[in-house]
């Protein structure tokens, strides 16, 4: 319009745009949530290789599962001597029946999954037993969806086995029809934890337990911006001289308009230590250890030791190892054709001497029960070996 030019125009100050962030020097940020992969692989290398709580978990099952005494029956008599026990006893050249058991009970809280290896001989019955390992294995599934082979890959090479010929031994898996759920995916997410505060205390012992923090400069105005050496200046002397276990206590000197402070949180802020004790409680309970057997403090659930003991063995060992010895009598007696099963021998358990010696006692003084019936009540034949 005409009448514009009488409009007084307003002063703006002239604008200064800066980014939030140009005022620090260093910033001690943090990212978001990062899993581990939920591989075999690499729950094995995190869960079992570098970790303790699993490492430890992992072979005292293995290894007492292993170690249970076994016995070789049918219906009608226990056996002292039978071609299974003599296989089981030395399955292969190069391994022990310990060995054998202690890497199939090891396969399979790791994997979920075990697979032994039969090597027929002409009378059908195997002539030794071998481990393989999951990571290696996959399924090939028949038109009807039941196993038909097994293929072992090891590089680029890759060998078929018929499915006669290999015991595949499972966890139960709710969303997989031919693999099992290891007790190490369910305890993946407390693995990762304990692991991670691990490092945590780590970090704080090489930082001299120093947590992270910002540098802020103000500059002589207040709103100033540090140039790119002075920059590079401040980063040298502060990884030269005060960081590091060895530069514990030395005073930092601030000039220039430079203010330090704290970003992180104090370890006794964070409490690491027992966020890494709950982590260990969370991976023993996947596997089903009472934490007391694994040293881990603040676990009240048993009374004493022996009463821990008692329960690992009744609540773990023993279904675990029952179902596997199950699965290897079924298959095995398919092979040669003589119906025996093997199975523990809970008189040969030391944690429940108490247990089955109470047992033992109970069911002989029953003088309503016929001997048929205790013997059955206790384990045995039917009938006395001749």
């Amino acid at each position: 319009m005409a009448l514009d030019f009488l409009k007084k125009s307003p002063s703006k100050p002239p604008e200064a745009k800066a980014s939030a962030s140009a005022r620090l020097a260093v910033w001690g940020s943090s990212g978001r949530v990062v899993w581990s992969p939920r591989d075999v692989g690499s729950l094995t290398k995190n869960g079992f290789l570098g970790n303790p709580v699993g490492f430890r978990a992992v072979k005292v099952i293995a290894e007492a599962a292993a170690a249970l005494p076994v016995v070789c029956a049918d219906a009608e008599r226990r056996y002292e001597a039978h071609p299974l026990l003599s296989l089981l006893a030395r399955p292969n050249a190069g391994q022990t029946r310990a060995d054998l058991l202690e890497a199939a009970f090891a396969q399979l809280l790791l994997s979920g999954n075990a697979y032994l290896e039969a090597l027929v001989t002409e009378d059908a019955f195997p002539a030794e037993l071998h481990v393989l390992r999951s990571d290696r294995m996959s399924l090939v599934p028949g038109a009807d969806g039941w196993p038909k082979a097994y293929d072992y890959t090891v590089g680029a090479r890759k060998h078929r086995y018929p499915a006669e010929v290999i015991c595949h031994i499972r966890n139960f898996h709710p969303q997989d029809d031919h693999h099992g759920l290891a007790p190490i995916q369910a305890a993946a997410t407390a693995i990762d934890v304990h692991n991670a505060a691990a490092r945590w205390s780590k970090a704080l012992l090489d930082n001299a337990a120093r947590p992270s923090g910002a540098i802020i400069y103000n500059g002589l105005d207040g709103a100033g911006t540090m140039s790119p050496d002075q920059f590079d200046r401040l980063q040298m002397e502060l990884e030269s001289h005060h960081q590091g276990a060895r530069n514990a206590g030395r005073p930092m000197l601030l000039e220039g308009g430079l203010d330090w402070k704290p970003m992180g949180f104090s370890p006794s802020d964070m409490e690491f230590q027992k966020t890494k004790e709950a982590a260990a409680r969370d991976i023993a309970l996947a596997f089903g250890v009472p934490p007391m057997l694994l040293g881990i403090p603040g676990d009240a659930t048993y009374a004493n030791y022996a009463e821990a003991n008692r329960a690992f063995y009744r609540l773990t060992v023993l279904p675990l190892a029952e179902r596997v010895w199950a699965s290897v009598s079924h298959w095995l007696s398919g092979l040669s054709g003589d119906a025996v099963t093997v199975r523990p021998d809970l008189d040969g358990v030391p944690a429940l001497a108490a247990e089955r010696e109470a047992q033992w006692r109970r069911v002989s003084e029953a003088t309503f029960l016929s001997d048929a019936e205790k013997r059955r009540m206790l384990g045995l034949p039917e009938q006395p070996e001749p």
